[in-house]
């Protein structure tokens, strides 16, 4: 069976880009604390359009999608699920919540885990929600000739239960004792986690949760504010690439995890930085239009009112829309498409 020793961690020496990506994000980290003392009520709206973007891009990296307006009316509690996709989306959404609103107080266990995701699952008839796999699971590619490959073995369903209390004990120990830098262990409990693959289904969902929870746990908080997924989703080939790198020789313990390390510092840096372009348009007492202006200015090549619309939150749809007419009118937008197709140009 797979052994873990995290303590091994801490004699590892980190290179240049690791150590700049983490020193990037302490100083984001600090402003971050800085602009929500500042302006917490315009910030605070963030938080709504997150969780949307977070659980609409977890599932729709699993294949797992409904339409904006379904997706809308089921995080608002307007509807309720229709198939098993909105179930599934559902249950992400009633996860999320919890850890937005106790993260502080969720223990970082293999019960807690299994409880995580039950409720991921508690929309649905599954008789194997909050239990690990019973059944050998495979990491596999299909390609475009329709041949499949197997690309990684996880732990067996024996092997599995053993294996996550482990590095339960070892992420607790080891961030309890100070001797990892949390930014740095973060990434590696995630791999592992990913490499045990523990249920049947919804390891890749309750990964990105736990991402969450343990940013959350250790004072990063941009993914309130920042959804990570939507930033994962965006190009899903580099995660599925930095997780088959770093996968190489795990079973052995002689995985070389940097890739992957690198790739999750590299969201987190991106989402704080994507946080602070929202703060510099909130920070100052400014016009609807000269808000909206200063939103589509931090836009290269098409957008859309949505891209607007989340770097400018404290704005309502029809404040936006009628900005984004005016600015259209003045020449200095362009607009292409009509209706949901809508997109928008800076022409000066």
């Amino acid at each position: 069976m797979r052994n873990f020793n995290y303590s091994k961690i801490k004699d590892i020496k980190w290179d240049s880009e690791i150590l700049s990506l983490v020193a990037s994000i302490y100083r984001y980290q600090g402003k971050q604390e800085l602009y929500l003392k500042q302006r917490p009520n315009e910030l605070e709206k963030l938080i709504d359009i997150a969780k949307i973007q977070s659980t609409e891009s977890s599932n729709e990296i699993e294949g797992i999608v409904t339409t904006s307006v379904r997706l809308k009316q089921l995080l608002e509690e307007k509807t309720t699920p229709r198939n098993r996709n909105e179930q599934e989306i559902v249950g992400y959404r009633d996860v999320l919540d919890i850890i937005h609103e106790n993260f502080d107080v969720i223990p970082i266990s293999r019960n807690y885990i299994l409880q995580m995701h039950k409720i991921l699952y508690s929309h649905m008839n599954n008789p194997l929600a909050g239990k690990t796999k019973n059944v050998q699971n495979y990491i596999s590619a299909t390609y475009p000739d329709g041949h499949s490959e197997v690309l990684f073995t996880p732990l067996s369903p024996f092997e599995t239960p053993g294996a996550l209390d482990r590095i339960c004990d070892e992420y607790n120990r080891v961030i309890g004792n100070s001797e990892v830098e949390p930014i740095i262990m973060i990434p590696i409990f995630i791999h592992d986690f990913l490499c045990i693959h523990p249920f049947n289904d919804g390891n890749g969902r309750l990964s990105r949760l736990l991402t969450t929870l343990l940013l959350y746990k250790n004072g990063f908080y941009v993914g309130r504010y920042i959804s990570l997924e939507s930033l994962i989703a965006r190009d899903k080939a580099a995660y599925y690439e930095a997780l088959n790198k770093a996968g190489v020789n795990w079973h052995d313990g002689n995985e070389d995890v940097v890739p992957f390390i690198k790739y999750l510092l590299r969201i987190i840096l991106a989402a704080y930085k994507a946080f602070d372009d929202r703060f510099s348009i909130v920070e100052n007492k400014l016009s609807a239009v000269e808000m909206v202006r200063k939103a589509t200015l931090q836009k290269l090549g098409r957008f859309t009112k949505q891209d607007i619309r989340e770097l400018c939150p404290s704005l309502s749809i029809s404040s936006i829309e009628g900005s984004l007419r005016k600015l259209v009118e003045e020449g200095e937008l362009r607009r292409e498409g009509v209706g949901r197709s809508t997109k928008y140009i800076r022409l000066k």
